[in-house]
């Protein structure tokens, strides 16, 4: 099979630090490529993969210096769009832009709906519903209106992420600085429950940010690192207690519950969204409805296995699982 996948170059694939599209872009690319898959990867130039590497735009749009999303996007899509007759099938993790040029070619385009931004773009992939192929990332996600292929869950590298048996004392958060990621609640119920916070992650929210949680940052029982990356990243998700993920928002996917998870760290989360497809309530962490609830679930998160978790990851989510699923996928929409 020769497969393009076009990825998304708000970030460069994979990511230094925040990019949760291109990280799993990069993450399936490769597993692909390891499976012996002729995978061309359509990214940002200082992108990285062990396959082909094209691109036009020379850095990620939201990385400093900032260039043109709009231009650079157009001509990112258009450059893959004209090698469309190189491949079997275009995987398209980019949203939904590149749909409109999915009638001006042959080969059959795949695309991954990472989330909806708002209701507003939904028409986009209900004009090419019945000419292209939607893959879901949750159940939770799939839109009433468009047809799928398929619902094909995330997978992490299992060996990136080290599993600690004991963890700590401090509870964590990890996510976007973003009333979505509810910062403010994950603040709330561990002062509550008299623990202390580790936070990081990218201020998205700035005006948010100085208004409900900056007040609360003292460095000693709320601690705020910001973005982190490589060892300090899996360290800090694998040294909690438990990971609060507190959302605002019916979220798609949550690349770090699963993360944590990984590493031994049991995750308590609001029961919305994709949440009760990945977290096994009293195996892997607690699904609540509020704060009081959550401070609750601290209180009994001694009773979860850490093992547990990162044995329901390595059954669930593992990256192999997730390129077998979209290889499966492969073969029959071009077979």
């Amino acid at each position: 099979m020769r497969i393009a996948m076009l990825s998304s170059i708000s970030w460069s694939t994979p990511p230094t630090g925040y990019g949760p599209w291109e990280l799993v872009t990069s993450l399936l690319t490769e597993a692909l490529i390891a499976r012996g898959v002729d995978v061309t990867l359509f990214a940002t130039r200082n992108s990285h993969t062990a396959g082909r590497l094209e691109g036009v735009a020379p850095r990620g749009y939201s990385e400093p210096p900032h260039l043109d999303a709009k231009v650079w996007e157009a001509m990112h899509i258009a450059h893959c769009m004209e090698r469309a007759d190189d491949f079997d099938l275009i995987h398209n993790q980019a949203d939904f832009m590149p749909l409109a040029w999915s009638r001006l070619i042959d080969t059959p385009m795949l695309t991954t709906i990472h989330g909806f931004s708002s209701e507003r773009i939904v028409p986009v992939y209900q004009r090419y519903d019945d000419h292209v192929h939607y893959v879901s990332i949750s159940d939770a996600d799939r839109h009433p209106s468009l047809s799928y292929a398929a619902t094909i869950h995330h997978g992490i590298p299992l060996g990136d992420f080290p599993f600690d048996a004991q963890g700590s004392d401090d509870l964590l958060f990890f996510g976007r600085i973003h009333p979505d990621k509810g910062p403010h609640a994950a603040i709330a119920a561990a002062q509550q429950a008299g623990k202390r916070l580790i936070m990081a992650g990218l201020v998205q929210d700035q005006g948010y940010h100085e208004r409900d949680v900056a007040p609360h940052i003292d460095n000693d029982r709320v601690i705020f690192r910001g973005v982190v990356g490589g060892d300090t990243r899996t360290r800090a998700l694998g040294e909690a207690r438990a990971l609060l993920h507190l959302i605002g928002f019916d979220e798609p996917f949550g690349l770090s519950v699963v993360e944590a998870m990984a590493c031994g760290t049991p995750v308590i989360a609001f029961n919305r969204g994709s949440m009760p497809e990945l977290i096994e309530h009293g195996v892997t962490g607690f699904l609540v409805d509020t704060v009081e609830e959550a401070v609750e679930a601290i209180a009994r998160i001694g009773d979860i296995d850490r093992s547990a978790c990162r044995k329901r990851v390595a059954e669930r989510f593992s990256v192999e699982r997730m390129a077998d699923d979209y290889i499966k996928l492969y073969e029959r929409l071009i077979g």
